[in-house]
């Protein structure tokens, strides 16, 4: 009974585990993709401000291009960012939630495995077959 009980707990901390790396996986790929936005929005921005203030300058809307006073440009990308800044921020934080759980998830199976070397073979074997 107690046999059937730790397999339970296994295949639940497992996926758990499996759950927590997907979700984990995923917020990094938000923060590679943020990265991204706000270095675009940083070099943007840099090659703005060298440019004399009465320059016609233009933004891309789909295929069109719309002439835009340098200043509104240069308040869209300093806006985009602080969000970008903004959103790595919150996403550091998940990330950090996620690799916490996971460790604990590590830590739970670690220990459910020493409690009960049984367990261990029956899942080493049935990994085999």
């Amino acid at each position: 009974m107690a046999d059937e009980a730790n397999r339970a707990a296994f295949f639940e901390i497992q996926g758990r585990m499996i759950d927590t790396t997907a979700k984990l996986k995923q917020v990094q790929n938000q923060m590679r993709n943020k990265e991204g936005e706000k270095k675009r929005a940083y070099l943007t921005l840099e090659e703005l401000q060298q440019l004399p203030d009465d320059t016609n300058t233009y933004k891309s809307i789909g295929r069109t291009f719309v002439l835009e006073p340098k200043p509104v440009l240069m308040n869209e990308q300093e806006q985009k960012f602080k969000d970008s800044e903004t959103a790595l921020a919150s996403l550091q934080i998940s990330k950090e939630y996620l690799e916490k759980q996971m460790k604990e998830a590590e830590n739970n199976l670690r220990e459910l495995l020493q409690q009960d070397p049984g367990l261990a073979r029956q899942i080493m074997s049935m990994s085999v077959m």
